[in-house]
């Protein structure tokens, strides 16, 4: 675990200046513009990120391809590849609270969840698919005696990643390490806000023996360096996260260039459903309070629709208040704070905002509501509940990626998969019950790529994540990720 004493002597670091990361090599944006890094623990501006354009992102393509094509690592053997990717882990995971700390500087998340989500949970997504990638066969085909069919797995290319500000870390390694360990190169492209741990993430891996021109990266905004990757031409694939607006100008700009493939994870409105039935309800409060609070709601799994059986709704809204008001709201460098920052003055902003939209439709403010610590500088807020919420609301429609709950009841089992359904989003969900059949019912009912039963979040590397409707499709991790970064190829032999 990490100790105060060392986030303390870390957090106070100089970062100064950061560059692109291009062909193994640090360099400036070709306009030699940059951006200042604001953090929101305190609203001032630390280090500065180069602002990367479409001239640089073409650069690290074309180091990409040309690295791609060279094949001393798309060629080279799963053994070799396992070999790095086993070394990049070891360097990630010694550099943990280094890593740790940078990100909760830059995007605001508490610290003892950053470091067992961010630096810890890359190293051991990293480690899983160097495991993994000697592991995976080809197939041959079911033919004549006088045919060999031979199906072989080859990777794409170059592999775009776009990555998200709310887990740069982790999210991003559940795309580079599958994408690198099925031999591509990659042009990762970072998150404005958030960009500090993925250009270390990228020394590092040129650290492990990463071959120059495999893993680079491109800051800037996303209106111009992101655009541009979605639009290359050599690009083959695009790896996203992020928001439904941005995933569907990502298709348009596959379809506007190359018809490169995009994998898109997008938002969530995700049902938490707690039956009156469920084995405890102080710790279902508890972990309910958690799913929706925890990195100040910017989960993209977050619990932030709690659906409550009738006859239990009352007792366990006192259950889930006690939970909420335990909650300590502050510096996320902190050990002792359960909540760290929003990311930036402007989420802090729009989440304030939805606030306002619930109290005019009719919603009844439970507790918090409102910006708080202001004499810091930072953008905090505490954790909102509302309730009496209704399925037409905006606050049970859309996604609002911050710490505002809205609680909804319902009479059946019936009712609330009706409800739990009610959304375009289909990312995650929970159920809390003790009838093992009610669990599978709802578990086949509802329309999520995650459906928790008695719990909420956990699920590790092992399972993939992933979408439904209008939350996107392609899978993050487990083993069926190596799937979106290879390609199918037929040999049809005749024997003679």
């Amino acid at each position: 675990m990490i100790s105060q004493d060392t986030i303390d002597t870390l957090s106070k670091a100089e970062v100064g200046a950061r560059q692109l990361f291009i062909d193994g090599t640090q360099m400036d944006a070709q306009g030699g513009a940059s951006l200042p890094v604001i953090s929101p623990i305190d609203g001032r501006s630390f280090a500065s990120i180069a602002d990367g354009g479409a001239a640089d992102i073409d650069r690290a393509v074309v180091s990409a391809r040309k690295a791609f094509e060279k094949g001393s690592w798309s060629r080279a053997t799963p053994a070799f590849r396992k070999k790095v990717l086993t070394k990049f882990a070891e360097l990630v995971e010694k550099h943990a609270p280094e890593l740790a700390v940078l990100g909760v500087r830059d995007n605001g998340t508490e610290i003892n969840m950053a470091y067992k989500a961010e630096p810890l949970s890359a190293a051991g997504t990293i480690r899983y698919y160097a495991e993994a990638i000697d592991k995976v066969y080809g197939e041959i085909a079911p033919t004549a005696d006088n045919v060999l069919g031979l199906i072989h797995k080859e990777p794409l290319g170059v592999v775009g990643v776009i990555v998200p500000w709310n887990f740069p870390l982790m999210i991003g390694a559940w795309k580079i390490a599958p994408a690198l360990a099925a031999g591509n190169a990659i042009v990762v492209k970072p998150p404005e806000i958030a960009s500090l741990t993925l250009l270390r993430l990228a020394e590092l891996a040129a650290e492990a023996g990463l071959p120059e021109g495999v893993f680079n990266v491109v800051t800037g905004s996303g209106s111009v360096a992101g655009e541009a990757l979605g639009l290359h031409m050599d690009v083959d694939a695009i790896a996203f996260t992020g928001s439904g607006p941005v995933g569907r100008r990502l298709l348009e700009y596959s379809a506007r260039s190359n018809l490169k493939r995009v994998f898109l994870e997008l938002g969530g409105k995700s049902p938490n459903i707690v039956f009156a039935n469920a084995p405890d309800l102080k710790q279902a409060a508890v972990v309910s309070a958690n799913g929706i609070f925890r990195n100040s709601g910017q989960v993209c799994v977050a619990g932030s629709r709690l659906l409550v059986q009738a006859s239990i709704y009352d007792s366990f809204m006192d259950e889930l208040l006690k939970a909420t008001t335990k909650l300590k709201v502050g510096d996320p460098l902190d050990l002792s704070s359960d909540i760290g920052a929003v990311s930036s003055a402007e989420q802090l902003t729009k989440n304030l905002g939805f606030v306002a939209k619930a109290e005019e439709e009719g919603a009844r403010l439970v507790t918090g509501g409102e910006r708080i610590l202001t004499e810091t500088g930072g953008s905090y807020m505490a954790p909102t509940i509302f309730d009496n919420v209704t399925e037409e609301m905006q606050l049970a429609r859309e996604e609002v990626f911050g710490p505002v709950l809205g609680v909804l009841r319902f009479e059946t089992e019936e009712e609330a998969v009706r409800l739990a359904n009610a959304t375009v989003y289909g990312l995650a969900s929970a159920v809390w019950t003790s009838n093992l059949s009610t669990a599978h019912r709802m578990v086949r009912a509802i329309n999520a790529g995650v459906v928790h039963v008695n719990t909420y979040g956990g699920a590790d590397i092992t399972v993939p994540l992933g979408g439904f409707k209008q939350s996107g499709f392609g899978r993050d991790k487990s083993l069926h990720a190596i799937e979106k970064y290879t390609d199918l190829k037929t040999a049809w032999i005749a024997l003679g």
